[in-house]
C-alpha cells in the first residue's frame, strides 16, 4: 500500500493575523465573488459574455497575441471568420473567470448537476502505477480542477500567491472536494515524482512556451514550436502512465463534459523529438474540436528557432 502525501502546509492554517485591516479589502473581495457565484449558471454565462466583450475591447496586447496566434495556426480561414473565432474565444476566456467563482464557491451538489463524466475508469490502474494526467490549457481549466476532484484525487502544482490570506482560500477551496489531493509549490518537481511513484495522480499541463530550455521544436499547427520534453520525462521518471483528458463547455449552456481518455500505449519511445509531436498532435487534435475554448492569449509562439524573426 502506498504512503498517502500530506497535503497539509503552514499556508493552510488560518491565522489571527489575517483579520487585521491590511487584509480587509482581501476578505471584501472573495466575500463579494462568493455572492456573484450564487447567481444561476445561465446569468453566469451572461455575465462571462458581457465581461468577454469588454476583454476583447479593452484586452490590449492579449487581443493581439490572440489575433496573431489564430492567424498564424487558421490561415485557410478568411479575414471575417477568424475574428468571429477571436469574439467566440474571449467569451471564452471571460467565462472561464466566472467559473473559477464556481469552482470556488459551488457545493458540489449544485457542480454534479452540471458535469457529464466518460471515461473516469482509465484512471485506475490495476498495477498500482501512477497517472500523468494530461491537461490542456483550455479556458475550462479551472473548472476542470474542481469537477474532477469531486471524483478522484489529484496531485497538482500551482502558482503561490504573496497575499497569505488569498493564499489560504486558494489552498482551501482547491482541496475542498477531496482531502486526499495534494497542491505543490510549481517548481516541486520531486513532488510530482513522489506521488507518481506511489500511484498517484498528477496533473501535468505541456502546452505552453516555457522557452528554449528543456524543449524541442516540434510541430504543431504546421508550426515550428518550441515544446517541453516534460511529458515524457515526467512519465519515465515517475513510472506512470500518460492519461489525457479534457472538460468542454456544451455549447447548449447545459454545462460540461469531462473526458478522461485511455492511457497512451509506447509512450515515451525514448526520442524527444519524437515524444513531443506526439504531445503537439494530441493539443492540436483537442484544439480544433472546440478551438473558441482553447486560451490563445498565450504567447505559445514566443520561442523561435534561431535566426527566425519573432510573431509577436
Amino acid at each position: 500500500m502506498s504512503t498517502p502525501v500530506s497535503n497539509t502546509t503552514e499556508a493552510d492554517q488560518f491565522h489571527w493575523q489575517f483579520v487585521q485591516p491590511k487584509y480587509w479589502l482581501t476578505w471584501l473581495g472573495l466575500g463579494f465573488t462568493a455572492l456573484v457565484s450564487l447567481l444561476p449558471y445561465s446569468a453566469l454565462r451572461l455575465l462571462g459574455k458581457g465581461l468577454g466583450r469588454l476583454l476583447l475591447k479593452f484586452g490590449g496586447s492579449r487581443v493581439r497575441i490572440a489575433r496573431t496566434n489564430l492567424e498564424k495556426c487558421y490561415p485557410e480561414l478568411s479575414e471575417n471568420e477568424r475574428q468571429q473565432l477571436l469574439e467566440k474565444n474571449f467569451e471564452s476566456t471571460a467565462m472561464g473567470l466566472v467559473e473559477v467563482l464556481m469552482a470556488w464557491w459551488w457545493p458540489r451538489s449544485r457542480l454534479e448537476k452540471l458535469v457529464t463524466y466518460k471515461g473516469l475508469g482509465h484512471l485506475k490502474s490495476d498495477s498500482g502505477q501512477g497517472n500523468l494526467l494530461l491537461i490542456l490549457h483550455f479556458t475550462t481549466i479551472e473548472i476542470a480542477g474542481a469537477l474532477i476532484t469531486m471524483k478522484h484525487s489529484v496531485d497538482a502544482t500551482y502558482r503561490e500567491h504573496k497575499n497569505p490570506v488569498f493564499e489560504y482560500m486558494q489552498r482551501r477551496q482547491r482541496l475542498r472536494y477531496d482531502s486526499g489531493s495534494c497542491l505543490l509549490g510549481r517548481r516541486d518537481i520531486r513532488g510530482m515524482l513522489r506521488s507518481m511513484r506511489q500511484g498517484k495522480t498528477v496533473w501535468y499541463s505541456p502546452d505552453q512556451d516555457y522557452g528554449p530550455k528543456q524543449s524541442v521544436f516540434a510541430p504543431f499547427f504546421g508550426i515550428e514550436t518550441a515544446s517541453v520534453t516534460g511529458t515524457s520525462r515526467m512519465a519515465k521518471m515517475g513510472r506512470a502512465r500518460v492519461v489525457p483528458m479534457t472538460v468542454t463547455r456544451r455549447d447548449d449552456g447545459k454545462g460540461y463534459v469531462l473526458e478522461v481518455m485511455s492511457s497512451w500505449d509506447d509512450f515515451p519511445v525514448g526520442d524527444d523529438l519524437q515524444d513531443a509531436t506526439r504531445v503537439n498532435q494530441f493539443v492540436e487534435a483537442q484544439v480544433r474540436k472546440n478551438p473558441d475554448q482553447y486560451m490563445w492569449l498565450h504567447r505559445r509562439f514566443k520561442t523561435r528557432p534561431e535566426g527566425e524573426s519573432g510573431f509577436y
